[in-house]
C-alpha cells in the first residue's frame, strides 16, 4: 500500500500522537487511525473508493483544522 495522504495533530509526544493515513494499492482504499505513534494502537478500515476514504479521514479527524497534512 501506498500512503496517498497523511495527517497528524501536531502532538509530538508520543503519548497523545495521532495521525491518519489515507493508502491505496491502486484498486483497494484503506483509512488507518493510529495512537501513540508507530509502535501504538490502530484501526484500519477499507473503502469502496477515494472520495469515501477522504470522507472517512475528515471524521476521524473530527473536522480540526489544527491537524497538519504530511507530505508524501
Amino acid at each position: 500500500m501506498i500512503v496517498e495522504e497523511h495527517w497528524w495533530n501536531g502532538e509530538a509526544a508520543t503519548r497523545g500522537r495521532r495521525d491518519i493515513y489515507i493508502r491505496t494499492d491502486g484498486r483497494r482504499w484503506e483509512v488507518q487511525a493510529q495512537i501513540g505513534g508507530a509502535h501504538g494502537r490502530s484501526e484500519v478500515l477499507e473503502c469502496f473508493s477515494r472520495s469515501s476514504a477522504s470522507i472517512l479521514a475528515r471524521a476521524w479527524r473530527g473536522g480540526n483544522p489544527a491537524w497538519r497534512m504530511l507530505p508524501h
